[in-house]
């Protein structure tokens, strides 16, 4: 599993021009699943995104994690993170899972950080058109694939 995560002030992600969710202060989370993946990569990747310190204590050192500050999250799914771009200009995505695969980790994926977060986690729509706005705040950008966990 690759993931893109983002800390915002603000997030949201709009499914034919209606809101299907959005946050305040925490975290934007897109996450791609390829074929190889499992749920230990689900468990390993949620306990690492709830317990990154990311967030500003009163120092303003980034030394807190979204569930220190209790923070909110919202997770969308999104197949291009596993882009392979070596060859050509056409990006290729056989790296990528397919949704029978990749639905039923997403969604082990989202009910494993809601259970650790102790809240509900904001989600687009596996598979939808999705437009998504955020404010990201830092900036702070981080990218974190279960393949590099060792």
């Amino acid at each position: 599993m690759r993931v893109v995560l983002q800390r915002v002030s603000s997030a949201k992600v709009t499914i034919l021009e209606k809101v299907n969710a959005s946050i305040e202060f925490g975290l934007l989370v897109l996450v791609g699943i390829e074929e190889a993946d499992t749920v230990e990569d689900c468990t390993w990747l949620s306990q690492k995104i709830i317990n990154l310190r990311i967030f500003p204590d009163q120092n303003e050192v980034m030394n807190l994690s979204v569930k220190e500050i209790n923070g909110e999250i919202l997770v969308i799914s999104q197949f291009t993170l596993h882009a392979a771009t070596k060859k050509g200009n056409r990006p290729s995505y056989l790296m990528a899972a397919k949704p029978e695969i990749a639905l039923p980790l997403y969604e082990k994926f989202i009910v494993q950080l809601s259970t650790e977060l102790g809240k509900k986690v904001g989600t687009g729509i596996f598979g939808a058109a999705m437009k998504v706005e955020l404010t990201n705040e830092g900036p702070v950008t981080i990218c974190i694939d279960t393949k590099n966990r060792e």
